[in-house]
């Protein structure tokens, strides 16, 4: 399996808080199945996003579990401004790996009016935007028709595992159903945090999933779709 959604590095966001958490995520992941794993810290206003020193942390954890995973390097990107601009200007910054997939996390509080626009530009601009946990999100939950619009211009939905699994509460968990049903659910990562609370385990929310929507479909979302992602292979949901 694949999980293109976790916030694996130490010390660098509010996900593993040392290089012991962080390799005992890994070593959960591999025993749950999962072979390659996204680190995906957080791109804005509270946690500075640094290519080069999170590669480099990377690099070091693929090394300290002698090579048992694939990584690759993405973002938790939030559409402000800024980002939004150095996002135009040097999408190799903020996509996942070597693709054209882009990770994008909305605030609880508020989405930008011109979200639609901005997810046209970004696809003209052959980047995909793969919107991250709307099931989690207060204002998406109330509007998940707006979620399956983004999916139908060709935007990629991305849904927590553990929210499958009862660990966001029942809404949560009745959005994924609504949103699968609708054909908006294309990928289940773990947006892993730590190894107790929100650890990396796809398999359970697998079989969840595969009560809604079949075990082939349940399948292609922990492992053919998302591995698509991380290879660069072009996806089309529109």
């Amino acid at each position: 399996m694949v999980d293109i959604h976790c916030h694996i590095l130490p010390g660098v966001d509010d996900g593993a808080e040392s290089w012991e958490i962080a390799i005992e995520m890994c070593e959960i992941a591999i025993k749950d199945g999962i072979d390659h794993i996204v680190a995906s810290p957080h791109a804005n206003d509270e946690y500075k996003y640094d290519r080069e020193k999170h590669q480099a942390c990377l690099d070091q954890l693929h090394e300290k579990i002698d090579g048992k995973l694939k990584f690759s390097l993405g973002c938790d990107f939030h559409l402000s401004y800024d980002n939004i601009q150095d996002l135009f200007a040097h999408p190799e910054r903020y996509c996942i790996g070597e693709s054209r997939y882009l990770l994008v996390e909305f605030s609880d509080f508020g989405l930008p009016p011109n979200t639609t626009e901005l997810f046209s530009q970004l696809i003209l601009r052959r980047i995909t935007p793969i919107v991250t946990h709307p099931e989690r999100n207060p204002l998406l939950q109330r509007s998940p028709k707006q979620v399956v619009e983004w999916a139908n211009e060709g935007a990629l939905v991305q849904v927590t595992a553990n929210s499958l699994t009862g660990r966001w509460g029942s809404t949560a968990k009745k959005t994924i159903k609504y949103l699968a049903e609708h054909g908006a659910v294309h990928v289940l990562a773990t947006d892993a945090h730590d190894t107790r609370s929100r650890p990396p385990i796809l398999s359970a929310a697998q079989a969840e999933m595969a009560k809604i929507v079949g075990d082939d479909a349940a399948r292609a979302m922990v492992e053919d779709i998302p591995r698509a992602i991380v290879s660069g292979q072009l996806l089309t949901t529109a």
